[in-house]
């Protein structure tokens, strides 16, 4: 290797890469820094990294010098790259102090400082921590280890109702904490359904399976098909739905157990988009009543649950006013 003069500083790379890439996928930069270097060092002899690095013929020192040891390593202009711990389990903060205190004091000549991502989290990167967390809750929690999909399903449904109202009172944070919540839903079920023994799947696959439902449903996307407007692409994603269910009914896959104006207004929205003619039928009470107006509704392009639900809060407003609170 090539040094500089005997009084040059040299260099000083802290290489940090994500725990949630897997170890030995570093970027060329990287690789070809540690190749050049004079020498690497790692402080955690364990570091999930070493084995790759020295299967490439790396060698690394198990050491761990302070700020100044560090700073004279790299007399002579050489090269000194250090592996920090890895991300998610602390970083050595008593080096990057020392290096900056030295740095600050004015009184000593300073390598070059280069922090070099080897490798950086992609979006989506921080779900892995969520189905980590959730295997390590499931295997050590009382109360989460005895769990099954129908003692969690009313959970499902608080935390859906939380989050429309937090998406209706349109405060962020709270609809951050409640979409939280909802995901909280979906990967606890993954993670019970792994154990099923006759039919096991997990967070992968109910990725998976949604992954390919998005691309067949969005030809225009990801096929040949073209879409204009909202309507081109509803009509492609009923017609590919179509195609997959194969209903013998309109009301298929229509759950009943849904509020009763969701429901109504649910049934409507795909006689309507069948193109038949049902007529509404006849009773009385209150019911029936309700039924029309959630037709009504549908027919006009406004969710009764929605609009229930506004008018209600208005009537909550002024129930608290009544009373002289806020």
């Amino acid at each position: 290797m090539t040094h500089e003069a005997p009084g040059a500083p040299g260099r000083i790379v802290l290489l940090t890469a994500s725990h949630r890439v897997a170890p030995g996928l570093l970027s060329w930069p990287a690789w070809r820094t540690l190749h050049e270097a004079d020498r690497v060092l790692c402080a955690d002899a364990g570091h999930p990294q070493l084995p790759y690095l020295r299967e490439a013929g790396v060698t690394v020192e198990h050491a761990a010098p302070d700020a100044r040891e560090l700073v004279d390593a790299c007399a002579g202009g050489r090269t000194v790259v250090v592996l920090p711990a890895a991300e998610g389990e602390g970083t050595d903060a008593r080096l990057t102090d020392g290096l900056a205190g030295l740095a600050g004091s004015g009184r000593v000549r300073m390598p070059d400082l280069e922090l070099l991502p080897g490798s950086y989290d992609l979006p989506g990167a921080r779900l892995l921590d969520l189905v980590q967390v959730m295997d390590r809750i499931r295997a050590a929690c009382p109360w989460s280890s005895l769990q099954t999909h129908r003692g969690l399903a009313k959970y499902a449904i608080e935390e859906a109702y939380e989050l429309v109202e937090a998406i209706e009172d349109g405060e962020r944070a709270g609809l951050r904490e409640e979409l939280g919540d909802v995901l909280l839903q979906v990967v606890f079920h993954a993670r019970i359904a792994e154990e099923d023994p006759d039919e096991p799947f997990s967070v992968d696959d109910v990725a998976g399976t949604l992954v390919d439902k998005l691309i067949h449903r969005h030809p225009h996307v990801f096929g040949d098909e073209t879409a204009e407007t909202p309507e081109d692409v509803k009509a492609h994603w009923l017609r590919t739905k179509a195609d997959e269910k194969r209903r013998a009914s309109v009301t298929d896959g229509v759950p009943v157990g849904q509020p009763g104006l969701a429901l109504a207004a649910k049934l409507a929205s795909r006689v309507r988009t069948a193109g038949l003619e049902v007529a509404l039928p006849e009773g009385e009470g209150i019911g029936y009543e309700l039924l029309a107006l959630a037709v009504r509704a549908e027919e006009a392009g406004v969710d009764p649950e929605t609009a229930l639900r506004a008018a209600s809060r208005t009537y909550r407003d002024a129930i608290r006013a009544a009373e002289g609170l806020a």
